[in-house]
């Protein structure tokens, strides 16, 4: 069995110190195969910010991949968003803005949904969509397939569709005709599992909330993600693990199981 650890919207500079240290917790206790970071690392792509998520990052004792999101480009620092953007998270975590993990049960990709030119909004161009899917054409039948983005591919509510990620509909039909199972992402801090129907194969949205930040949404606390591959069985578990200001932790309040099709 593999086993994802899906952190997302951690907004370094809004975080709540004891849902940090249950964060570190969880995963002293999880032991994760990988730690897969959708984005919104900080609040303001400020360098102590990013100082802050790179040494949090550091303390899971697992494989790591972290990707940028909307908040970790300069917002106010004009000269900055548009010469030198990922400057921040470049020096934090590396040059890599779409980087990829494999194992022999896990194939996950990163795609970089953020632009300097948008504010807020994601986008996916027909290039990253054909690099994907070149990519997923080198998996296995052994490895859940995994594509991260930042903004969310599918939403559930009408009310987020201003969120959705532009080229979604593009990048949902070729990357499920491509192999993709799973395509995890944050941004809206709302959790979900949705299953996407009338593509050429089954292909799940997997949706975390914030992990760490007190920018919470009503009826939505800070969460967190685990997915578990069983790839003798062909099956896979998402776990939702939300904070609970009673215990002082986080506290697993949902799983979803599915088996992706392996036709």
């Amino acid at each position: 069995m593999s086993t994802i650890l899906q952190i997302s919207d951690p907004h370094f500079g809004t975080e709540v110190p004891e849902v940090v240290r249950a964060l570190r917790r969880l995963g002293q206790q999880l032991k994760p195969e990988l730690v897969v970071l959708s984005g919104d690392i900080t609040q303001r792509a400020r360098r102590a910010q990013f100082a802050a998520a790179r040494v949090f990052m550091s303390g899971f004792d697992a494989s790591r991949l972290v990707l940028p999101g909307n908040h970790d480009i300069p917002l106010f620092n004009l000269w900055g968003r548009m010469v030198r953007p990922y400057a921040g998270h470049r020096a934090a975590f590396g040059d890599a803005l779409e980087p990829t993990f494999h194992s022999r049960e896990l194939m996950v990709l990163g795609v970089n949904t953020t632009r300097p030119y948008r504010h807020k909004n994601g986008e996916v161009s027909a290039a990253q969509i054909e690099r994907v899917v070149q990519r997923l054409a080198r998996g296995t039948a052994q490895q859940l397939r995994v594509v991260v983005v930042h903004q969310p591919i599918e939403v559930m509510r009408e009310q987020d569709t201003p969120d959705r990620l532009i080229g979604h509909t593009n990048a949902q039909l070729a990357w499920s005709a491509a192999g993709a199972d799973v395509v995890m992402g944050g941004h809206i801090h709302l959790p979900y599992v949705l299953p996407l129907h009338g593509l050429a194969r089954p292909m799940w949205v997997v949706q975390a909330g914030t992990a760490v930040s007190k920018r919470v949404r009503p009826g939505a606390p800070n969460s967190v993600n685990v997915l578990r591959w069983h790839a003798g069985d062909c099956l896979c578990a998402v776990e939702q693990w939300d904070f609970s200001a009673t215990d002082q932790a986080f506290v697993q309040v949902r799983v979803t199981r599915f088996a992706p099709s392996r036709e």
